[in-house]
This record gives C-alpha cells, sequence and structure tokens, in this order.
C-alpha cells in the first residue's frame, strides 16, 4: 500500500493556502504526491479499473458543478446504468461518458484526432476537421517545448482559445500528464479539481499593468495549479488504499460464492465504479444476481449505493 508520509499531507494542506509560499515549496509538495500516486498507478492492481472509473465519476461531478448543473454522483450513475444504448442521457451525463473514456482509453490513444473529434462530438461542441487536427498540433508542440506546471496551464489556454472551455482544458491536461509519465491509462486529477479554473486565464488588465506584475502573475498561476495537482492527487492515493481495503475483502470471501458466474460478477465489480442488479450475464439469472449480491453485502464484500429498494446499485 502506498504510504504518504506526514511531512508531505502537511505540505500539502500548507499549499491549499499559497500565499506567502514559494513556487518551490508548492512544486516539491505536487512533485512527491505525483511520485507516490505513481508507484500506485505502475502496480495494475486488479482493482485499478473500479479506482480509475470511481475518480472518473468525481471528476464529472466536479465538472458538471461548474458548469451549473445539479446532478450528484447518485445521478450520474443513474445516467450511465439506467439507461439504454442511444437514450439522452443528458449534458451531466455525456461530462460522465468523457471521462469515463479519458480513464478507459489508452493514454497514448488519448490525443489523436480521431478520439478527439469523437469526445467534442460525444459532448455536443461543434468541431470541424480542421479544428481538431490544429488543437491536437497545438497540444503536441506543448507536450514538447513546456515543463510540466507550464504543460497544465497551456492545456487549459488551448483549450479555452479553441472555444471549448475550462474543464476540457483539465481533461486535455490529465492527459499530457499521463502521457508524459508514461501512464497506460489517465488518471482524472486536475478533472475533481474544476473549480481551480476559475482565474487561471491570463488577466484582462491594461498592457502596462499586466507588465508590472507579470511575474506575480506567472507565479500565482503556477502555485494555484501545483497545489491543485497535490490535492487531487492526495485524494486518488487515499482513494486507492480505501479500495485496495475493498477489493482484498472482495477477494477474499469470492471463493465461498456458489452461483454460477460468480467469478465474471467479481471482476466486474473490481474492473468498473458499479453494477447494476439487472446486468445481464451469461449463465446467470436476474434473481440469481441478485441473491449473490446480497450475500456479498452480507459478507460485507460489497456496498449498494443507490439507497433504493428498486433498480439497486453495487459496487466497492
Amino acid at each position: 500500500m502506498a504510504a504518504v508520509p506526514a511531512w508531505l499531507r502537511r505540505a500539502i494542506s500548507d499549499a491549499q493556502s499559497h500565499a506567502g509560499k514559494d513556487v518551490e515549496d508548492v512544486a516539491l509538495a505536487a512533485g512527491a504526491t505525483i511520485g507516490v500516486l505513481d508507484a500506485v498507478v505502475r502496480r495494475q492492481e486488479r482493482w485499478a479499473g473500479a479506482w480509475r472509473q470511481r475518480l472518473a465519476l468525481a471528476a464529472a461531478t466536479a465538472t458538471a458543478k461548474q458548469a451549473g448543473r445539479v446532478e450528484d454522483e447518485s445521478a450520474l450513475r443513474d445516467a450511465l446504468l439506467l439507461t439504454r444504448p442511444g437514450d439522452n442521457v443528458g449534458p451531466a451525463g455525456h461530462l460522465l461518458f468523457a471521462w469515463r473514456r479519458l480513464v478507459g482509453t489508452p493514454a497514448e490513444k488519448l490525443l489523436t484526432e480521431k478520439n478527439i473529434g469523437t469526445l467534442l462530438d460525444d459532448l455536443g461542441l461543434a468541431r470541424n476537421d480542421e479544428g481538431v487536427s490544429d488543437l491536437v498540433d497545438d497540444l503536441r508542440q506543448l507536450a514538447a517545448r513546456d515543463g510540466t506546471a507550464a504543460m497544465m496551464t497551456g492545456a487549459i489556454a488551448i483549450s479555452e482559445r479553441h472555444g471549448l472551455g475550462r474543464a476540457l482544458g483539465a481533461w486535455l491536461a490529465d492527459a499530457l500528464l499521463a502521457q508524459r509519465l508514461g501512464w497506460t491509462h489517465a488518471i482524472p486529477l486536475l478533472g475533481g479539481e474544476a473549480a481551480l479554473a476559475v482565474g487561471m486565464g491570463r488577466p484582462r488588465r491594461p498592457v502596462t499593468a499586466a507588465l508590472a506584475a507579470g511575474a506575480e502573475t506567472e507565479s500565482d498561476r503556477a502555485k494555484t495549479l501545483l497545489a491543485a495537482q497535490a490535492r487531487a492527487a492526495l485524494r486518488a492515493i487515499d482513494l486507492s488504499a480505501e479500495l485496495e481495503r475493498r477489493a482484498d475483502r472482495l477477494l477474499a470471501v469470492a471463493p465461498k460464492l456458489r452461483a454460477k458466474a460468480a467469478d465474471v460478477v467479481v471482476e466486474k465489480l473490481l474492473s468498473d465504479d458499479a453494477i447494476v442488479a439487472t446486468e445481464k450475464i451469461a449463465g446467470m439469472s436476474d434473481r440469481g444476481l441478485r441473491r449473490l449480491f446480497d450475500r456479498l453485502v452480507e459478507l460485507g464484500a460489497v456496498r449498494e449505493l443507490s439507497g433504493r429498494t428498486a433498480f439497486r446499485i453495487y459496487g466497492l
């Protein structure tokens, strides 16, 4: 299990109010936390799919709130699990699909013209092939020339320049970070910190004023971004520890399960955020699946996540 030393937790807490902090101090906290997160990612645990998808749900909830939507995690789960293919899941539901695309697509393919074009189509954003090509070229040049902090702020700026908004900029920044670190799949970090986008654009002030305070502005922008990365990485690490304990419990009770296809259900629980009780699983009836979930809840291996008596949803 990845351990976050006490000094690092204190440094991340201090970075949240970075007034008076040097950018190097905040960068140290962010870099150290990303290093711990990198160790978790590279372990490629069996429960990593559920971990990434749960982080995607959190990022979708944050970006939906930033967009003025009222859907919470439960509503977004319903939009994903209780609708049929082709149904209208609404703007917030499409945001969830976008973040699930981030964690479910190999990192090396995230910023291709094909994937970006499909992403924009799914989000209902106007686009043309030339515009997508220009966007991908801008991102490629950004990744080649800039350091990590500048790459993150640059991704958000590029998204805004192309008229795509700051939430998608966070998506692009997370994809760029995954590629730079050599991860097989991206982890939503800045997506869960959607509020950081406020004030991260270049200040609209007279040129003379901007020149007089330019260095301070760039430093503050970098510290805001790095502090947000550190917070997000710590949350991801803590969630991984929590899901590891729950996954260990599920795997410990798995040999006791007598239902047919129980092993398939276990793998689905380890690879995704949640499963609806009416999931179609070969070799298992609806009634048999409900009995299996009741047994898993009784054994403390899974939780019912909806709080309803009907259309129930289960996950680690």
